[in-house]
């Protein structure tokens, strides 16, 4: 089985890829990996690609542990994803994400994360199927629902559980831009490599600004 992600640095641009051999889950493995990967990006690198295996982004938490006979441990977990999607949401270095094919659940939730993010073209979904497995949405993703998605499909998007195309999805708020899946890494690496010519301080700052306060209330409510 392949490690749960890997690293490449490329011309300043850390690519970090999930692959579990599965549906790139965020089981605890995933998150602690995803973080000692953005700790080593954040020491040597300007910018950020995250991306997936061929076929799939992520299909959200990993059940098994939801599912599990360790209620404590799927705690943690959620706790841990929180905690690593607000990372990504505040992260100091432009961040973009190559959808690399379904993005399901947290899955999704991590597109509304990302500075800009780029699906593949192709029979794939996008979505938030909390609400027709028994789930409400957490305080966290709620608020990236409201400040990332178009007013037009929020409704659609969580109450609703509705799963998008690439396209749609695009319209509807979760994706910037569809490629075909022969273009998705150059493009990403494109995209990513324009937000070098910025001041990376000045983008920071910028980011803190307009998304720090609400990182900081899901932070408090969740150390509570």
């Amino acid at each position: 089985m392949p490690d749960s992600a890997a690293y490449e640095l490329i011309d300043q641009i850390a690519v970090v890829t999930m692959d579990d051999g599965k549906a790139n889950a965020f089981s605890p493995d995933m998150i602690a990996t995803v973080n000692d990967l953005l700790d080593q990006a954040e020491s040597e690198a300007k910018a950020v690609v995250l991306t997936g295996r061929d076929g799939i982004y992520s299909g959200g938490f990993d059940l098994r542990v939801i599912r599990g006979d360790d209620p404590q441990a799927a705690v943690n977990m959620r706790q841990g994803g929180t905690r690593l999607m607000m990372r990504l949401y505040g992260l100091p270095l432009p961040l973009v994400i190559a959808a690399s094919g379904h993005a399901i659940a947290l899955g999704a939730f991590c597109l509304l994360t990302a500075d800009y993010r780029i699906g593949t073209a192709g029979d794939f979904r996008v979505g938030l199927n909390e609400t027709s497995i028994g789930m409400s949405l957490p305080p966290f993703g709620l608020m990236l629902t409201r400040e990332r998605l178009s007013k037009r499909y929020l409704t659609r998007a969580t109450m609703a559980a509705t799963m998008f195309t690439p396209d749609e999805a695009k319209d509807a708020g979760f994706l910037d831009a569809v490629v075909p899946k022969g273009d998705l890494r150059q493009t990403a690496l494109d995209v990513a490599s324009s937000y070098l010519a910025l001041d990376g301080t000045a983008y920071a700052s910028v980011k803190q600004g307009l998304r720090g306060e609400s990182i900081a209330a899901i932070l408090e409510g969740l150390d509570a």
